[in-house]
């Protein structure tokens, strides 16, 4: 069993946010690899599904961002997994140009309040899907920029992004993170 947690704050109002684009991906991902349906769990909303061989737990947490721990951990301690094999989080990096994709293992939290959470109830040691959202320029606009929504100039981007992630995610589940980096930087950077 995988888990991948998605980040963002529940509620229609949200939605759109910077900040959830968390939650889209795993949207992404139910929806291209056909999933069951969600149900409320963990703390939040789940489904399964499989992506090859691998038998995959989708989940959104409902406790809202800055305590987004409490549902993933609750979720890694049920199927008694250890996050550093098990637990994929995919969340909104404000440090990566918009639509970029970085994969890393462990690390700080980079002021990022989910995952701050996250490695206070289960430790930094899992992987992270760093999904690019610009940075807005200084940081006093940092709090409004996320908590806004794409511009209506992102929306494709974003679509074409989140299809890729969700396409190319496969090769995460084979361990192949430059590969599945490789692929989505390939199918969503304009050609020159």
């Amino acid at each position: 069993m995988k888990i991948f947690a998605g980040l963002g704050n529940p509620g229609a109002q949200y939605a759109l946010h910077r900040h959830n684009i968390g939650f889209m991906a795993v949207d992404a991902i139910a929806s291209a690899h056909a999933f069951g349906p969600w149900k409320t769990r963990f703390l939040g909303l789940a489904c399964e599904g499989r992506i090859g061989d691998h038998k995959v737990t989708l989940l959104k947490p409902a406790t809202f961002m800055n305590d987004s721990g409490r549902s993933v951990g609750e979720a890694v301690r049920f199927f008694k997994l250890d996050p550093a094999e098990a637990l994929t989080v995919f969340y909104d990096e404000l440090d990566l140009d918009p639509f970029r994709v970085k994969v890393k293992h462990g690390g700080g939290a980079a002021g990022h309040n989910g995952i701050r959470s996250i490695d206070a109830h289960l430790g930094p040691a899992y992987r992270r899907v760093r999904l690019g959202i610009g940075h807005p320029g200084h940081r006093d606009r940092v709090s409004p920029y996320v908590l806004g929504n794409f511009a209506k100039a992102e929306m494709e981007p974003l679509a074409d992004l989140l299809g890729v992630v969700a396409a190319e995610v496969p090769w995460l589940l084979a361990g192949d993170e430059a590969r599945f980096m490789s692929e989505i930087a390939l199918r969503t950077l304009p050609q020159r």
